[in-house]
């Protein structure tokens, strides 16, 4: 089995011509699809489907599985068991160069002795594409990814956010019908990669391909995606629209590692829901369950100032501090038992000073934002 790493592999995936270019996007399956090393379980039996046309983000901690998964579906990775499927087409032990696919790595795998105009054209000319239809497309891909001028420059003469963008603009050149991206914006600067995500997104709605995007950034997961596979332990934890698992999260893994959030243990007694000192109410309470967790997005919490008509769960506590952070103040609250919260709030600039360290404060959070999950018996980072 190669690597990932295999210089050689990788050469012929970048090259590797379509069966047929003007084709439609092809869906992905995975079944049952296992990876150990020794003892230690890195896929476990995970399914999978990507529809045609998709734009799915594997996204997980360190060590979930997210990147394991992406290159056995590139090929560089053999599984110890289970089924990978383009359309109708069985791949699972097809090499890299011929499963149909444009790859874009973490470590760029560009070509040290072509210039940049040659790596991106480096596709079309496998092609056999027209020279002048070659110049005109690379030339376009590389104004796309703000570029322009760069054509002629050495690989060497790049940062590193360059040569990124470069395999970007070599992967997508030739409109291939899958597309796998290998957190490919992490060597840009803050306000280019948030530019580059809303970019990619347009540019992956104008093609029309199928799309698996790895990344650890949750912000970009949600920003880019149709669908987000939260991963955990080998295992696909959870797998819906972004709104979806950000709202309705389904687990405390998936609640923590999917935006900011505090927790309130809730004690269940005759159907009634107790946390901190307070009586909860809920769209819907986990069942079988004497104790669960409920959920507190940041931004859902209110300041109560008794004028509210909506159904409210209200809990009273302190202000532990206020941190100011541009275009939001984060209150950091203890609750009447001691829980810690947060509460953010968009700033505002008439100067009206944040609530004093120490002094009291109602906060609320409605009915129907309201999230209880269940006990898992653990906590994760």
């Amino acid at each position: 089995m190669r690597s990932a790493a295999d210089p050689g592999e990788r050469e012929a995936a970048v090259a590797a011509p379509l069966a047929s270019p003007s084709g439609k996007a092809l869906p992905i399956a995975v079944r049952r699809l296992s990876k150990a090393y020794g003892a230690v379980s890195v896929l476990d039996d995970v399914d999978l489907d990507v529809r045609p046309g998709e734009f799915l983000t594997l996204l997980g901690p360190s060590g979930s599985g997210k990147t394991t998964l992406l290159m056995a579906i590139a090929g560089f990775l053999r599984p110890d068991k289970g089924s990978i499927r383009f359309g109708e087409r069985e791949v699972v032990r097809l090499a890299p160069h011929k499963r149909e696919i444009g790859m874009v790595f973490q470590n760029y795998a560009l070509f040290p002795h072509m210039d940049v105009a040659r790596n991106v054209g480096f596709p079309l000319r496998l092609r056999r594409v027209p020279a002048t239809e070659i110049a005109r497309r690379v030339e376009a891909a590389l104004e796309m990814f703000q570029l322009g001028g760069y054509g002629g420059r050495s690989i060497n003469q790049l940062s590193g956010g360059q040569r990124q963008r470069v395999a970007l603009a070599r992967a997508i050149v030739f409109e291939p019908r899958i597309i796998l991206m290998d957190e490919p914006l992490s060597a840009l600067d803050k306000q280019l990669r948030e530019r580059m995500q809303i970019e990619l997104r347009q540019l992956h709605d104008r093609l029309g391909t199928t799309t698996v995007y790895v990344t650890h950034d949750q912000r970009e997961a949600l920003t880019m995606s149709d669908r987000i596979a939260v991963l955990d332990r080998g295992r696909i934890a959870r797998i819906d629209t972004p709104r979806a698992i950000y709202d309705q999260p389904g687990s405390r893994f998936v609640a923590e590692f999917i935006g900011e959030s505090s927790f309130l243990d809730v004690e269940i007694v005759d159907g009634v829901c107790r946390a901190a000192g307070s009586v909860v109410r809920a769209p819907k309470i986990p069942a079988g369950q004497g104790r669960c967790v409920m959920m507190l997005r940041p931004e859902r919490l209110r300041i109560l100032d008794g004028s509210e008509t909506e159904a409210m769960n209200r809990f009273d506590g302190k202000v532990q501090s206020a941190i100011y952070q541009g275009d939001t103040l984060l209150l950091q609250l203890v609750l009447a038992d001691g829980s810690q919260v947060g509460l953010r709030m968009a700033t505002r600039g008439d100067d009206a000073e944040p609530p004093a360290s120490g002094s009291p404060i109602a906060v609320g959070i409605a009915v129907g934002d309201t999230v209880l999950l269940a006990d898992e018996g653990r906590a994760r980072t």
